[in-house]
């Protein structure tokens, strides 16, 4: 039988991996909860109309990449491709956009792309959603907000901001006819993607890869010259702001989004050490999207960071203290009946009195040497020993598995009675 394996694009986390996850999950909570933002938890499968009605139906989310399906009822329901649709359907639905709204959110997300460094087809992102504040001051907040988490994370010096404002949905109209009369003149110049998209939709050719696209888009009309009254001076507080609070940005006129419902302030972080794909984190205003839902109109805006690459950045270049500690600060090891019941006793007392400390208990039998060899492969400072004559006297041989950091030397086993079993583990485990 061939052997089964994970769907492509859908990745496992093995344990080494792990403490990079749990950092960046912890990180983000303590940074989220400290600006006033509250956790909430969304479905994973909602119904394929919302994505439509909210992505837009001529993104290459919604044509190419979801995956949807059909169920039992005959109702189309879809894997849902990002998180801000549900988190705004759900905000409609619970009847609490009648007051500023700040949340957050993480999981997984679906979309049938080609896997590569940093992008799965079944990919993790955290996002950040604020309601009901028109002012570009909750723009700030959440761009420093974005700013003070890279610096937690030890990854600030590695990412960069840049900025852009597409406007209302006016101004985005004459640009977008400004753009279309221009591109046409340079049709057989677009590579095969822009070409396609001149008639659906033109703004995503500003974000073509394709080299001889961007070449031709060097002379295309830019957003800023058709930006309405009120997009600009907003814009221009919000760098204003950022560069009170001494964030360093780069205004990108190309920076559009993939995604219908953004208007005015859009942004990301990007980085250049991850290879091609550069974005770590983006997002920007979406003031139309509650109302496009069935809601009434409320202003909104938030972002999304993609966990993996994150993840990736962290295991490279952080210079926080992730703590990549070792699967145990404790090893048991006991020879004989007697003495593993003993152990496994006097182990889980020492487990209520230490929450902290991670012990691990030797089971499946085999001779000291081989639990010994394994009680050293797991990185654990101390060995607690027990054999029979440590069952018969009421004690435990305690020995030192590493040196210690300030003499380089290794302390000395020995055999201690139980009921001082604690406060060696504690004195112990505070030096190493």
């Amino acid at each position: 039988m061939s052997k089964l394996r994970a769907v492509r694009g859908m990745v496992d986390i093995f344990p080494g991996d792990s403490p990079y996850w749990q950092f960046l999950e912890d990180t983000v909570a303590a940074v989220l909860t400290s600006y006033g933002y509250g956790e909430i938890r969304l479905p994973i499968v909602e119904h394929t109309e919302l994505f439509k009605r909210s992505i837009g139906e001529v993104t290459d989310i919604v044509e190419k990449e979801m995956y949807s399906f059909d169920d039992r009822n005959g109702e189309s329901l879809t894997l849902r491709p990002e998180g801000t649709a549900g988190c705004v359907r759900a905000a409609i639905q619970g009847g609490v956009l009648n007051t500023l709204q700040r949340y957050w959110y993480a999981g997984p997300m679906f979309r049938y792309e080609r896997p590569q460094k940093g992008r799965q087809r079944q990919f993790n992102q955290i996002g950040v959603e604020a309601f009901g504040v028109a002012s570009p001051d909750i723009d700030a907040e959440l761009i420093l907000l974005s700013a003070r988490l890279w610096r937690q994370l030890g990854i600030d010096e590695a990412v960069e901001l840049q900025l852009n404002s597409i406007g209302s949905t006016e101004s985005r109209r004459q640009y977008r006819s400004a753009l279309v009369e221009y591109l046409s003149q340079h049709v057989q110049q677009l590579d095969e993607d822009s070409q396609r998209r001149l008639a659906s939709n033109p703004l995503r050719i500003l974000d073509s890869k394709s080299q001889a696209t961007q070449a031709v888009l060097d002379g295309a009309p830019v957003m800023s010259d058709y930006l309405d009254e009120e997009s600009a001076a907003d814009f221009a507080t919000l760098c204003d702001l950022l560069a009170a609070a001494g964030v360093e940005y780069t205004v990108n006129p190309r920076l559009v989004r993939g995604l219908d419902y953004y208007n005015k302030t859009v942004f990301e972080w990007v980085t250049d050490k991850l290879g091609a794909q550069g974005t770590v984190c983006a997002g920007g205003r979406y003031d139309g999207l509650v109302q496009q839902l069935g809601g009434k109109e409320t202003p909104g805006i938030g972002f999304a960071m993609g966990m993996e690459r994150l993840v990736l950045l962290l295991g490279e270049f952080s210079t926080a203290d992730i703590g990549l500690s070792a699967v145990a600060d404790v090893y048991v090891v006991a020879v004989g009946e007697a003495a593993h019941r003993e152990a496994l006793s006097t182990v889980e007392s020492a487990r209520d009195r230490m929450p902290r400390c991670k012990i691990i208990q030797h089971v499946g039998g085999g001779s000291f040497k081989s639990q010994m060899k394994k009680a050293d492969k797991s990185g654990a400072k101390l060995a607690l020993i027990w054999g029979e004559d440590e069952v018969a006297a009421g004690t435990v041989t305690v020995k030192h598995l590493r040196v210690q950091p300030d003499s380089g030397e290794r302390l000395a086993q020995k055999t201690i009675p139980l009921a001082e079993l604690q406060a060696v583990l504690t004195a112990a485990l505070a030096t190493n």
